[in-house]
């Protein structure tokens, strides 16, 4: 077990994960640093941690592991203001939804840093959302490099599945590539459908059923986070991006042409696959 585990910003991952660790009694004492002290000190009140800290050093000083959970933005400045005040051998891994840069340049300033990525966000955020089984039978993703510390990457693999999640190993760039196309332009093409629906007549939203509350559920994730996430993955979301355009292409020759054929072969191969994940679900 460990001494000290400190979590980096108390929001829905953060919290979740602190909830998860002291649940299954994965660490003696869990440390939560927030920049505001009243959410380090809700943090505490709902369970996410023992103790809470606006100071950054006394965060980080003798934790064993440190987990970033703030803005991806924000990782870079952090990792510098806390190599110096960290344990030589001390842990640090991240909960970021866009690898490449960030991984490249974490590591080369924390030596035992280790990439992940938890598949277990919703369209809520802040600690209020925080739940404890958030990351269990979620795909929680690890990233390596090369470079990377082996030791500090079984421990951080074993640490997402003691917390319950299904841990999936790709470098960097595959990471990038994958979350574009699974998490990313979903999101993007949510957000669009919203607007193209209420863009003319938001009188629109009083006659949706369910399919389209499903469909749009993750258009209400926080527009700030969305901006940096879709920013920092551009490239990749911009390819995933083109070929949807080519997709719908097809749709649109297929509806031109009254092609009925080729439009019940673009719906049943989508079924399919759709049926794939339910039964793997």
């Amino acid at each position: 077990m460990l001494q000290k585990l400190t979590i980096l910003g108390p929001g829905l991952l953060g919290g979740s994960i602190g909830m998860a660790v002291r649940q299954r009694k994965l660490a003696g004492r869990v440390v939560v640093w927030a920049r505001r002290p009243e959410a380090g000190e809700q943090a505490v009140a709902l369970g996410a941690a023992d103790e809470a800290t606006h100071d950054l050093r006394r965060a980080v000083a003798d934790a064993e592991v440190v987990v970033l959970a703030t803005p991806i933005g924000v990782m870079r400045s952090l990792a510098e203001e806390i190599k110096f005040a960290l344990r030589p051998e001390c842990i640090v891994t991240d909960v970021g939804s866009v690898k490449y840069d960030l991984v490249t340049q974490l590591a080369a300033v924390l030596p035992r840093f280790v990439g992940s990525h938890p598949m277990a966000g919703s369209e809520q955020a802040g600690i209020e959302a925080a739940r404890r089984d958030l990351f269990v039978n979620a795909a929680c993703l690890v990233t390596p490099t090369e470079t990377t510390d082996r030791a500090a990457l079984q421990w951080v693999h074993d640490f997402w599945q003691s917390l319950g999640g299904v841990v999936r190993t790709l470098s960097p760039q595959a990471h990038d590539e994958m979350v574009a196309r699974v998490s990313h332009l979903p999101h993007a093409v949510a957000a669009a459908v919203v607007n193209v629906v209420c863009r003319e007549d938001g009188q629109a939203l009083n006659f949706v059923g369910p399919g389209f509350r499903d469909f749009t559920r993750i258009a209400g994730g926080p527009p700030a986070m969305w901006t940096e996430i879709c920013l920092e993955n551009r490239h990749e979301l911009s390819r995933s991006l083109d070929a949807l355009m080519e997709e719908l292409g097809r749709w649109r020759t297929a509806l031109e042409n009254r092609d009925a054929v080729e439009l019940q072969a673009l719906l049943k191969r989508a079924k399919h696959y759709r049926d794939e994940l339910r039964f793997r679900s």
